[in-house]
């Protein structure tokens, strides 16, 4: 009898609205769709995620065990599907790669070649298909391949690949070349500047350990859900970021530096990096108990990773062992502006109740209460934003645009939908409601659009206030700017900075160019105390300090709002 591996592949995907109940047919279905030979890849993948889902969110102890069996053989279905000669290309699309048995090409930055080459230099090689920069290539290399030039400066197809195997010897080529530029006598930000100028791609073939088929953490205890998932209707935002404090531990160095392996490694099979998870510091890494099975691993980067002016942490997630997303804060006093990538296979899961905790971890950790969201994460010039409706994602949990005739048309548009609950709001009205920012302030919560302190505020702003400076008083020299700013605040806060160690120096540094358009000579004394401390706190500990420190200086606040809010 021909089993209908199409059909049962759907029911089991429908399975993931059915918790609640008892989790038997779920049982069947498994053993059911374990039977069937896939011979298209994209009913694998399907599979696959299906099965993944139901790691994260198992309805039973049974059904946890079958999932975590039928996972193991992937690498066998997979090579059945080479060996068939099937369409693997299905395999490379970003939002379901790194099942085992795969491989990805990207041009990775240098960081994570470099990670990449002494974790898992057996691996990896380098795409010659993908080569494109000869140009750049030939100039170069020349250091690292003795009388290159003899081609390179007159012939117009010089076959490099050929030149670099027989310079390497028996080594790996990606190594060998990371090797190359790791000797170099310049800066770490100068040999990333000259490798990643080569655009090379890299293919990192997977194994089982490294790939979204088993990355797992050790779960401290499952959590069964036996019962209804939470709905976004279930969820109150603004309770919630005043619900009870959330259980923080700091995590060794040696633990710490593990969650950090693990997190470039969930984005890179992904083709992802993310600026906390390339340069992470695993000093100072906190794990979070969400609740529910979930936790998440919270970390800044070091000192000479770290933004000028805002605050950078990241946050990977976890539920019941999986990594499910990951979430970037980036902060001024108390606003962040944060971004929430919960993984394609688990938006059917409790994506807003997440959200709320992540939100409600961040007032905890950092003190902020104002939260803005990207046009682009709710669907300027981001198709997926569109499709997915991400705007009533978040206009539902309470955010609200912060561009009066935006507010009007969502406002207008509840009121059709609440006529008519069959509505589906258009495309084109969810792009032109995308056009602006989305915020929400603990504090102001029924405040109107454009009333707010943050609501026209943007980094970018602040920034071009300080280029017009340059422009104006300096005749468009960035050095003498830096020289007069770094004077005059010295001389106005009173500290010499010479003897600071190199991050504090570098955040007085950066930090000038700002505080000398603040009038930073006629704050009172203690003002001018604390605006030394938060230069200090920006170079050196954690950035959770330097936040905290911020938001006590209402001087510097109101100067840095003003500047950032003024677009002319």
């Amino acid at each position: 009898m021909k089993i209908d591996c199409t059909r049962l592949l759907a029911e089991l995907e429908d399975l993931k609205q059915s918790f609640g109940v008892s989790p038997r047919p779920l049982e069947q279905k498994l053993r059911a769709v374990n039977c069937c030979k896939f011979t298209d890849a994209a009913e694998l993948i399907r599979f696959h995620e299906a099965l993944l889902f139901f790691r994260a969110y198992p309805p039973s102890a049974k059904v946890l065990r079958q999932v975590e069996a039928i996972l193991k053989t992937f690498g066998q279905r997979i090579a059945q599907l080479r060996a068939a000669d099937a369409d693997l290309s299905p395999l490379d699309d970003p939002e379901v790669s790194g099942i085992t048995g795969t491989s990805v090409t990207s041009n990775f930055s240098y960081a994570i070649v470099c990670w990449l080459a002494a974790k898992y230099p057996a691996q990896l090689q380098i795409d010659w298909d993908w080569f494109e920069e000869e140009e750049r290539f030939g100039a170069r290399m020349p250091r690292f391949l003795p009388l290159l030039e003899e081609e390179a400066m007159v012939e117009a197809h010089v076959a490099y690949k050929e030149w670099l195997h027989a310079a390497k010897g028996r080594a790996n080529e990606v190594v060998w070349l990371i090797e190359r530029f790791k000797s170099l006598e310049v800066s770490e930000k100068e040999k990333a500047e000259a490798y990643d100028s080569l655009k090379i791609h890299v293919r990192w073939q997977l194994g089982v350990r490294a790939s979204r088929t088993a990355i797992k953490l050790p779960a401290r205890k499952i959590f069964f859900h036996d019962r209804p998932l939470i709905a976004r209707r279930e969820i109150s935002l603004a309770e919630e970021l005043k619900s009870p404090p959330i259980p923080v531990e700091k995590l060794s160095p040696a633990l710490g530096e593990k969650i950090l392996q693990m997190a470039r490694e969930t984005s890179a099979v992904r083709y992802r990096e993310l600026h906390g998870f390339t340069f992470g510091d695993s000093r100072r890494m906190f794990r979070a108990d969400l609740g529910r099975g979930t936790e998440a691993f919270v970390m800044g980067v070091p000192a000479e990773n770290r933004l000028p002016l805002r605050a950078y942490h990241a946050a990977l997630i976890f539920k019941n062992g999986v990594p499910v997303g990951y979430f970037e804060g980036l902060s001024i006093f108390e606003r962040m502006e944060s971004g929430f990538n919960l993984y394609y296979t688990f938006r059917e899961g409790e994506t807003a109740w997440l959200y709320a905790r992540i939100l409600r971890l961040m007032r905890q950790m950092l003190g902020v209460t104002v939260y803005s969201i990207d046009p682009y994460q709710v669907g300027h010039e981001n198709e997926e934003g569109i499709e997915s409706g991400a705007f009533w994602f978040y206009r539902k949990l309470g955010f609200r645009p912060t561009r009066a005739d935006l507010l009007k048309l969502a406002l207008s548009e509840e009121r059709k939908i609440s006529a008519d609950p069959r509505r589906r709001t258009s495309a084109r009205t969810l792009r032109k409601l995308a056009a602006g920012h989305m915020l929400f302030e603990l504090s102001a919560l029924n405040s109107a659009p454009g009333t707010g302190k943050w609501d026209r505020f943007q980094i970018r702003n602040v920034g071009l206030a300080v280029q017009k400076r340059m422009a104006q008083d300096f005749k468009s020299d960035p050095q003498k700017m830096r020289v007069h700013s770094i004077d005059f605040v010295e001389r106005s806060l009173g500290p010499r900075t010479d003897d600071w160690p190199v991050g504090a120096r570098a955040a007085f540094e950066n930090l000038a160019t700002l505080f000398a358009m603040t009038r930073v000579d006629r704050w009172k004394t203690g003002d001018k105390q604390l605006a030394v401390r938060i230069i200090q706190a920006k170079g050196s500990g954690d950035e959770a300090l330097y936040l905290k420190l911020m938001q006590k200086h209402e001087a510097f606040r109101a100067a840095v709002i003003r500047l950032g809010s003024c677009d002319g």
